[in-house]
């Protein structure tokens, strides 16, 4: 059963004196979070009064969040997006989606469970347990097909993966 909310990030500090806060993303960028109307707090429903990037980070001002005080309030809680909320672009996934998914080869056999998603400069490598571990760069030459309806990721291997 896919989690009807997923991490958007934590709150790390807050940012100036008007109440607003900054917010690491937990995803792929801060962009992406940026046109979120709602985000979830402590499971609580926080209307975003305004969103804007700023150095890799999301500047949030919750509405009913006026001045520093409020904002400190808010310091290192994680938030949350509702699923329904989000677009993503075809043939992107959420990497909760993906994590406990079977991984076979392209003869069916099976390689192992998709247990990590690492996030590396050159890109991100899936971590497969299987009788051994794998990293698999998460790149079209060996990732050959994702169906996250059947929880299965076909890949090519090489020797040494």
């Amino acid at each position: 059963m896919k989690q009807p909310f997923l991490e958007a990030g934590k709150i790390v500090n807050t940012f100036g004196i008007r109440g607003e806060v900054k917010l690491q993303p937990w995803c792929d960028s801060a962009e992406f979070l940026k046109d979120f109307k709602t985000l979830y707090i402590d499971s609580k429903p926080r209307t975003v009064a305004s969103a804007r990037v700023h150095k890799d980070m999301l500047i949030v001002r919750f509405e009913g969040v006026e001045d520093v005080n409020g904002a400190m309030l808010l310091k290192n809680k994680v938030a949350y997006f509702a699923r329904e909320d989000a677009r993503l672009p075809e043939g992107r996934y959420f990497i909760a989606d993906l994590i406990g998914s079977d991984v076979v080869d392209e003869n069916g056999a099976v390689v192992g469970k998709l247990t990590e998603v690492l996030d590396l400069p050159a890109g991100q490598v899936y971590v497969v347990q299987g009788e051994t571990e794998h990293t698999i760069p998460a790149v079209p030459e060996f990732v050959l097909g994702i169906d996250p309806g059947e929880n299965v990721i076909r890949v090519h291997l090489i020797e040494g993966m």
